[in-house]
């Protein structure tokens, strides 16, 4: 049981109470997206690239934006109840939006209501792992390839059976692929890999997540050459290195495929110039 408060559209609240009837939309039909991020030193990390896309994703769903919610009114609400919980230091962060309760999968009204619960983190994930990561394809389920697929939905059923499947297998994370059966994204970040020096990660369009991480390492410079391309299961037979992006972890790097066993020389750099740059 999550201990502190929560924020509840502005409100603070005991993070153990009751705040939804079996009315809520999110409960009903998973009318709603979310957003992960990361809180060091009482800033709100790659603040600019997590509002950019929790405004695209309610534009994308036709939520009515009040004037209020601005990057502003977004960052202050974070920091605010992270300063409430004391865990400004570090701090991991979800705040979620789903739509105004009533109708069936057609909505009455499409006002946001949101909620948002932080989290202390280790110093632990500020650093690049000791341990290459396990890794495999989650067989049972394939993304689709469109618009949606791209949003962290409050849906999350593929991903909620492949972290169970990874768990089953003893595995520190499972790959989703898309209708064409290739590599569209992990359990819980977005997927790269690295051969002859060159680094690359499927596109959007391939039915990953619209990852913050990956948005910011394609949009930056970086020692090695970062482009995107579809990827399958023989580029990960043929990897050098493979490594996995979120706004939490950062950059971890796998150690294991299958029969494939990886390197970690340009994870670690990658990892250290992120961390040079962002924090």
């Amino acid at each position: 049981m999550q201990a502190g408060f929560l924020c509840y559209n502005g409100r603070y609240i005991p993070a153990a109470d009751p705040i939804f009837t079996a009315d809520n939309r999110s409960f009903r039909y998973g009318d709603g997206f979310f957003e992960t991020l990361k809180v060091y030193q009482g800033q709100v990390l790659l603040a600019d690239l997590h509002f950019e896309r929790l405004l695209a994703t309610m534009h994308l769903l036709h939520f009515d934006i009040p004037p209020t919610f601005t990057k502003e009114f977004f960052v202050r609400e974070i920091i605010d109840l992270c300063n409430k919980n004391n865990f400004l230091h570090l701090a991991r962060v979800r705040f979620a939006v789903f739509r105004s309760d009533g109708g069936l999968y057609d909505p009455i009204n499409n006002r946001p209501n949101y909620v948002i619960q932080c989290w202390e983190l280790s110093r632990s994930v500020l650093e690049l792992n000791t341990e290459g990561l396990v890794i495999d394809i989650f067989p049972d389920v394939q993304k689709t390839c469109d618009k949606l697929s791209t949003i962290k939905s409050n849906n999350c059923l593929p991903y909620v059976m492949a972290a169970m499947y990874a768990k089953e297998h003893r595995l520190n994370e499972a790959v989703l692929l898309n209708q064409y059966g290739r590599i569209a994204d992990s359990t819980i970040a977005n997927v790269f890999v690295v051969n002859k020096g060159r680094i690359f990660t499927p596109p959007i369009t391939e039915g990953g997540v619209c990852g913050v991480m990956r948005k910011y390492i394609l949009n930056n410079e970086f020692p090695f050459p970062i482009k995107e391309k579809t990827l399958t299961i023989a580029d990960f037979e043929g990897a050098n290195e493979i490594f996995l992006t979120n706004a939490i972890y950062g950059i971890r790097w796998v150690g294991r495929f299958r029969n494939s066993v990886y390197s970690n020389s340009v994870a670690a750099i990658m990892h250290e110039v992120l961390h040079e740059n962002i924090l």
